[in-house]
């Protein structure tokens, strides 16, 4: 679950995991504790960090140290990525797939953390190869670092570009995501003026059914 680093104006933090490591020496086992942290502000900046000690919490915190040393800038295209990338690290391969709004970060827990920290909310991923969460972090960070934003290729190539896929996804998903708002509003209009007449004449009908049994019924004879 992701926390609020002290004077560190904004930036959070998450444990991806805490593995236990232990010695054999002369009077037993001598256990040691690491842990791997991700922290990121969720807008545009992520870095991850990996500490060791003989207790976990010291442990947590130097990898929250590293982790915030270790923090990049990487582009974003709205709350997605701007194309389609691959980060590799060690046998791991991990696929990031940029989404419509609306879709969510589909993602195993190593891959999500960074992702989520670094401020994606519609994400697409796949992963191939080893399943280590370490590897995993770092292959994640790897493939963010290879990102290029529409303004960088305009200045490396010299040239204006149009419109791009991502952003004709996500103005089509703005448009879908607003679309029924308005067709709710509406309905909902609709339903109550359906009501009112209902209970107008709900409230009518008492009086109508009086009337009718006072007809109904039967004149006294006259007593002989």
């Amino acid at each position: 679950m992701a926390e609020f680093l002290e004077g560190s104006g904004g930036i959070e933090s998450t444990t991806v995991g805490v593995f236990r490591t232990a010695a054999t020496v002369k009077g037993g086992r001598r256990f040691s504790f690491s842990s791997l942290v991700v922290v990121g502000d969720r807008n545009g900046r992520v870095g991850a960090g990996y500490g060791k000690a003989n207790q976990v919490p010291p442990a947590i915190e130097k990898a929250q140290k590293i982790a915030k040393r270790n923090m990049r800038p990487f582009p974003m295209q709205g709350r997605t990525i701007p194309h389609q990338v691959e980060g590799r690290f060690g046998a791991c391969l991990v696929r990031l797939v940029p989404a419509s709004p609306g879709t969510g970060v589909i993602a195993g827990a190593s891959v999500r953390a960074v992702l989520e920290m670094f401020g994606l909310q519609d994400c697409l991923t796949k992963s191939y190869g080893s399943n280590n969460p370490k590897n995993l972090v770092k292959a994640v960070i790897n493939g963010l670092s290879k990102l290029q934003s529409k303004e960088d290729i305009e200045q490396l190539r010299g040239v204006t570009l149009g419109s791009t896929e991502v952003e004709d996804m996500i103005l089509r998903g703005s448009t879908f995501k607003a679309a029924p708002e308005t067709t709710d509003d509406a309905a909902s209009g609709d339903a109550e003026d359906a009501v009112e007449p209902a209970t107008t004449a709900m409230a009518d009908a008492p009086e109508a059914d009086a009337e009718t049994k006072t007809e109904q019924a039967p004149k006294e004879s006259p007593a002989e």
